[in-house]
């Protein structure tokens, strides 16, 4: 603790922000990673593995009735009032539900009622008619979604594992080595600024449209004809952004710990919008509270996971930059519930930094959602319970609609 406050008084008077890691000086792949230059001196590491297996067969352009049996018709009309309210109506008998496909289809309130109480008991204010609300903006959505199970002898199906703030793709340990071994191809990739990708010294290479155009870019490098993206925390940000711009090309998606559908803005009153060289020198305290807010157990195995050069090795500047840069007002709940994809939501119930009621809202939302609970697990679930959290992912790849 001593070094990092005298590292940190150096920074205030020199006027250099701590641990802002340059760019890397090579693209060679080493070690089972690759590296990937986003652009100019924007380069991410990546881990990349590739099951080896007889080159898969060609797969048609459009299924086969034999392969139709896992359609899903998505009906959905969503309406926005000018008053943030979000009505949303499943259309037409086969729609999609929130919590099982194929369930029966939502029914609107009828208009100058109040919901619980029966048409005939409304009372004379009922009976007057009222001013219809002029909404602010109506989307539907009509699509035939395909839904398949995801096997690993499947050479067209690749897995994104997106980690969030202050992580790296270490964190996906378990989960890497246990699709891996499964036979089924993964990409995780590090942030900029965190593990071994460069660390641009600015902090407009932070912002959200910044980190989520170097996920484009690794998805458009690596995903095939069925990809499946599983994000953590900030990392679900992301991975509903990839979802929604890639609608025929991800097929499942999966959140660990992602909160409420939401937009995204910066907290004006945070700790860590003090300087780079302050947080530099609180750095003992934040991993501290860190690890007594995302893991349920603070035993050896957890503070291990903290140690310098681990997972968890991010400077103050890049966590700085990183936390001021949250702004996406585009992903808020008409966002969400536009997507039809499915996704299984995974919340560990000790998660002292997102709340479970956030998930089931997420849940509410979406067209296809599942949620999970793990009563042993809290923020960083996939590493606390690596046994549940790959069985409920593996279970979500493979499933398929009757």
């Amino acid at each position: 603790m001593l070094t990092s406050i005298t590292e940190g008084f150096l920074c205030c008077l020199l006027g250099k922000a701590p641990n802002a890691v340059g760019p890397l000086d090579t693209l060679e792949s080493r070690d089972g990673f690759t590296f990937l230059e986003v652009k100019p001196g924007r380069i991410l590491r990546i881990r990349h593995a590739v099951p080896s297996r007889p080159q898969p067969p060609e797969f048609p352009e459009f299924p086969t009735e034999k392969d139709r049996r896992g359609a899903v018709r998505c009906r959905r009309r969503i309406t926005l009032y000018r008053n943030g309210q979000l009505l949303i109506e499943n259309l037409g008998a086969n729609s999609a539900s929130h919590a099982e496909p194929g369930g029966e289809a939502e029914t609107p309130e009828q208009p100058g009622i109040p919901p619980g109480i029966p048409p005939g008991i409304a009372g004379k204010d009922a009976a007057r008619p009222r001013r219809k609300r002029k909404p602010k903006k109506v989307v539907t959505v009509d699509c035939e979604k395909h839904i398949t199970s995801c096997k690993a002898t499947h050479g067209d199906v690749v897995l994104f594992f997106i980690h969030g703030v202050g992580g790296s793709l270490d964190i996906w340990k378990e989960q890497l080595e246990f699709f891996s071994k499964l036979g089924y191809e993964v990409v995780a990739p590090d942030l900029a600024g965190h593990g071994c990708s460069s660390a641009p010294p600015v902090a407009a290479a932070y912002t959200f449209y910044a980190l989520a155009e170097d996920m484009r870019a690794v998805f458009k490098r690596y995903a095939k004809r069925r990809n499946i993206l599983v994000g953590h925390s900030y990392g679900v940000s992301f991975c509903t952004f990839l979802a929604h711009e890639y609608p025929e090309l991800v097929h499942k998606v999966i959140m660990i710990n992602g909160g409420g559908p939401t937009a995204l803005e910066p907290s004006l009153c945070s700790i860590f919008n003090l300087p780079p060289c302050v947080l530099h020198c609180l750095s003992p305290c934040l991993a501290w509270s860190f690890l007594k807010a995302g893991f349920a157990r603070q035993g050896a195995k957890e503070k291990q996971l903290l140690r310098e050069g681990n997972a968890f090795n991010v400077s103050s500047f890049v966590l700085r930059a990183m936390m001021s840069g949250q702004y996406w007002p585009e992903g808020d709940e008409l966002y969400h519930a536009e997507l039809a994809v499915p996704v299984l939501l995974v919340h560990g119930m000790h998660d002292k930094f997102v709340p479970v009621e956030e998930d089931q809202r997420m849940a509410e939302i979406l067209l296809i959602a599942f949620l999970k609970v793990i009563d042993e697990g809290s923020h960083m679930v996939m590493l606390e319970c690596p046994d549940t959290v790959n069985t409920l992912l593996h279970e979500f790849v493979l499933w398929e609609p009757d």
